[in-house]
């Protein structure tokens, strides 16, 4: 399933533990695809903590707590890393993240955590979701088989990686307008993960923001650069990004292009979706300013000189997406919207 609907199964099920009906979810997936950011925008959102338990770096009694002698009875001090109210809030998200990599012995010792909301004397508090994430046996991680009684306490999902959700988070989150323009330009380099050949670098959502960052650290030292790239996201697309890059001053003016002036389209398509992603970040950073539209209105008007009018399509697209309805009342937006009306229906 793609991380957006995702995220909305994951908000409807954290908001679930007022009314009681909330299921403890399991995403599944391969390293690197955004399992444990999901749970991060949902807390994010609601502005809620995460208490985040490894459990593949616990004992067994890590989880039950120490006992202790009391009154001629054993009881148990409850470990301080589970949610509680007066410590954490009355809201808030239990994530047991690579709970497929913690062996047997620990996994049934959260058995009743998991289903029962409750471990010994202590009790999950009533605002908290229960979503746990691991990788599964194919994809060359540390992992062990979920056992069935273990299975059978979840709802169980599978993330998939989706560019358009991607480029939605990377615009968000200010990744670099490269990086974004490359991946349109090479959609099957979002995630290219190959566990027969365990690569120790590979593309993925979280190794393209650590090229974003390397990017910004490196992109002074082109030598230091290619090297670091590769380090991210392996060799081959790693090379591939640098020469990308270094093609880019070949882009034409994008200021002139916000300023509504008459600007050619390149012919090139790796520039044609290096100026469209670049047009995205503008749009986003006048949002909310005095001259939005006016920028917002140029921008259309550039979108609607593409030759291939899909490549227009997906530059709004995207600005719909980062932006939201305000777009629609643009006045240019209408007149784009008619002259690319077949390409909406049948693309």
């Amino acid at each position: 399933m793609r991380p957006a609907q995702l995220f909305s199964i994951l908000e409807k099920e954290f908001l679930s533990t007022h009314s009681g009906h909330h299921t403890p979810v399991m995403l599944w997936g391969p390293p690197g695809v955004g399992k444990s950011q999901l749970i991060a925008q949902v807390a994010e959102k609601h502005e809620v903590p995460v208490v985040d338990i490894r459990l593949s770096q616990m004992e067994p009694s890590d989880l039950r707590g120490i006992p202790f002698r009391t009154d001629g009875q054993v009881e148990w001090a409850v470990p301080a890393m589970l949610p509680d109210t007066e410590r954490h809030g009355t809201e808030g998200i239990l994530f047991l993240d690579e709970i497929t990599s913690a062996p047997p012995s620990v996994s049934a010792a959260a058995y009743q955590l998991i289903l029962d909301r409750k471990l010994g004397a202590y009790e999950v508090p009533a605002g908290w979701a229960i979503f746990a994430a691991g990788n599964r046996q194919g994809d060359r991680g540390v992992t062990y088989s979920m056992p069935a009684p273990l299975a059978n306490r979840f709802s169980h999902f599978e993330v998939d990686v989706n560019l358009d959700d991607w480029v939605a988070w990377a615009y968000q989150h200010g990744i670099d307008e490269r990086v974004i323009a490359f991946l349109r330009f090479r959609p099957e380099l979002l995630f290219d993960f190959d566990p027969a050949h365990n690569p120790v670098a590979f593309p993925s959502p979280r190794s393209w923001e650590f090229a974003h960052r390397a990017l910004h650290k490196f992109g002074d030292t082109p030598k230091a650069l290619i090297g670091t790239l590769q380090a991210c996201v392996g060799p081959a697309a790693g090379i591939e990004l640098s020469a990308f890059v270094e093609n880019l001053d070949k882009l034409p003016d994008i200021d002139a292009i916000v300023r509504g002036e008459e600007v050619e389209v390149p012919s090139e398509v790796d520039l044609q979706y290096a100026v469209a992603s670049a047009l995205v970040g503008r749009a986003i950073k006048a949002n909310g300013e005095g001259d939005a539209q006016i920028v917002m209105g140029h921008i259309l008007d550039y979108a609607g000189r593409f030759r291939q009018r899909e490549m227009g399509v997906m530059l709004v697209s995207d600005m719909h997406r980062a932006i939201g309805q305000d777009l629609f009342s643009v006045p240019q937006f209408s007149n784009w919207a008619k002259a690319v009306a077949d390409v909406m229906l049948f693309t």
